[in-house]
């Protein structure tokens, strides 16, 4: 992500891997999209690392969870890892056998969505705050109002939806 002219060196770097400075935002959801942890981080930290404070601040929140599901970046050493000191199984999501280019696979493709929603708001588009918490702050709001609009999100009721297919009596 984009950070602001106001941020501080010392809060962001580079990442050569996706060409582009600022801060890199890791973001835990559940199977529905909606946001449990999230953490702000300079782009040059490498994704593994971060993760595994993701998972920490994670388990200390969510101690019921069992299971993760993440890309082919935290495969390798993570797994090992969340499984033995966090006890967590940590299950990578790959490329299907044969498969060329694009294609949406359905586990990684619910953080994408999260992430795109939470871009709806404005202000999370490019990072104005000086420090990581305030950025993880204005994201936590956003999936706060996003969470709140699907609950209270006005649903035809069963017996409207079927009143108005039917022919009205005059």
């Amino acid at each position: 992500m984009r950070a602001a002219a106001t941020v501080t060196g010392r809060s962001r770097s580079y990442d050569a891997g996706k060409r582009g400075g600022g801060r890199k935002r890791h973001l835990v959801v559940d199977m529905f999209g909606l946001m449990m942890t999230v953490m702000v981080t300079p782009a040059g930290q490498p994704d593994r690392d971060a993760a595994r404070e993701v998972l920490a601040r994670l388990r200390m929140l969510h101690p019921q969870l069992t299971l993760m599901w993440g890309d082919s970046t935290y495969a390798g050493t993570l797994v090992e890892w969340a499984r033995r000191f966090l006890r967590l199984t940590l299950k990578i999501v790959t490329k299907r056998p044969g498969q060329t280019g694009f294609e949406v696979l359905a586990r990684r493709w619910i953080v994408e969505g999260s992430l795109s929603w939470l871009m709806n708001a404005r202000r999370n588009v490019i990072d104005f705050e000086r420090k990581p918490s305030h950025s993880e702050a204005h994201l936590t709001v956003a999936a706060i109002t996003l969470m709140t609009r699907r609950l209270t999100r006005k649903r035809p009721q069963a017996w409207i939806r079927k009143s108005t297919s039917a022919p009205l009596a005059a």
